[in-house]
C-alpha cells in the first residue's frame, strides 16, 4: 500500500495544502512532503493525527474498497412495463438511487406517454435511439427525432409521449435518480 499517495490524495480532497495540513498536524510542511512521496513513513499517532485532519481514521485508510460492477448485462436490469402509459422503463444499472445519475431505456409504444413529472430538483437529459417523441414542458410542445437529444430543467411539469405510428426508444438520464 502506498500511504503518501493516499494521503495526499485526501489533502487535495479536502482542499488542503501541505503547510495547512502540517499545521493541523503541528508538522513541518517538509515532513508531509516526504511523507506524500513515501520518503519517509509516520508513525502510528502520528498517522492518527494526520487522518484525524483529514476527517477519517485508521479503520477506513487501511480498509480495501468493495469491487464494484462496472459491467451490465440484460440480466442486471430491472424492466417495468406499463400497459396503460403502453411504455416500459429498463433500468439500465441496478440500484442506480444511490448514485448521482440514473439511466433508463424508455420505450413508448404508439399513443404511449409517460406519466407527467412534478417540478423537481436536478435535471434530466434524453437522446432518441428510435423513432419521434413529443416533450411536454409546462404548456410548451417540442418534436424530438431519431438522433437527437434534449435537456429539461424540471421547473415545471414535464412528460413524453409518442403520437407517431411507429415505436419510440431513447436513452433519459435524470440526475439525482428520480424513476
Amino acid at each position: 500500500m502506498v500511504i503518501g499517495e493516499k494521503i495526499r490524495f485526501l489533502r487535495q480532497q479536502n482542499q488542503l495544502t501541505q503547510e495547512e495540513l502540517a499545521d493541523r498536524c503541528e508538522l513541518s510542511k517538509g515532513f508531509i512532503s516526504l511523507l506524500e512521496r513515501d520518503m519517509t513513513s509516520p508513525s502510528i499517532s502520528t498517522l492518527k493525527y494526520i487522518l484525524e485532519a483529514l476527517g477519517t481514521d485508521l479503520a477506513v485508510f487501511f480498509s480495501e474498497p468493495e469491487d464494484q460492477m462496472v459491467v451490465f448485462t440484460a440480466e442486471n436490469y430491472a424492466v417495468k412495463h406499463d400497459a396503460v402509459e403502453k411504455s416500459e422503463l429498463c433500468w439500465l444499472i441496478p440500484n442506480a438511487q444511490k448514485n448521482s445519475m440514473e439511466p433508463v431505456l424508455l420505450t413508448l409504444e404508439p399513443d404511449g406517454h409517460t406519466y407527467p413529472d412534478n417540478p423537481h430538483e436536478g435535471e434530466e437529459i434524453g437522446y432518441v435511439l428510435e423513432g419521434t417523441i413529443t416533450l411536454v414542458i409546462g404548456k410548451k410542445k417540442y418534436t424530438v427525432k431519431h438522433g437527437e437529444s434534449f435537456l429539461i430543467h424540471p421547473d415545471k411539469p414535464h412528460y413524453l409521449m409518442n403520437r407517431g405510428k411507429r415505436e419510440a426508444k431513447l436513452l433519459w438520464i435524470s440526475s439525482p435518480p428520480s424513476f
